[in-house]
């Protein structure tokens, strides 16, 4: 449940980057999910990985609630996303910078 409420607030989050540079809302949105969710998979996968090797009892042991560990995999994961969010600002923000040619044009189509 906890997830969901994430993947929201991520999916908004990167609508609202798109929003702000132009670009299409629902592919960064997208991107949001992805990257929460596969950051999510990666590091349960190793943690999965790394509990058979130190415990290979444990994989009789299947449980699925809420743990230190789903804790700790949320907040990684929010902060994956959120220094994706800034490098994807940091590259459109150049990428304004380096194509100002592009707001002059702008600037004549309005006049028509």
């Amino acid at each position: 449940m906890m997830s969901i409420f994430i993947l929201i607030g991520a999916y908004r989050y990167y609508a609202g980057l798109a929003e702000r540079f132009g670009k299409t809302k629902w592919h960064f949105g997208l991107l949001a999910i992805g990257i929460y969710l596969g950051f999510q998979i990666l590091f349960l996968c190793c943690y999965r990985v790394y509990e058979l090797l130190t415990n290979p009892e444990s994989l009789n042991n299947n449980y699925g609630g809420f743990t230190l560990v789903n804790l700790i995999s949320w907040l990684l994961a929010i902060g994956v996303v959120y220094a994706f969010h800034t490098y994807l600002e940091k590259k459109f923000m150049k990428e304004i910078i380096k194509k100002p040619s592009l707001e002059i044009e702008e600037i004549g189509n309005r006049g028509l």
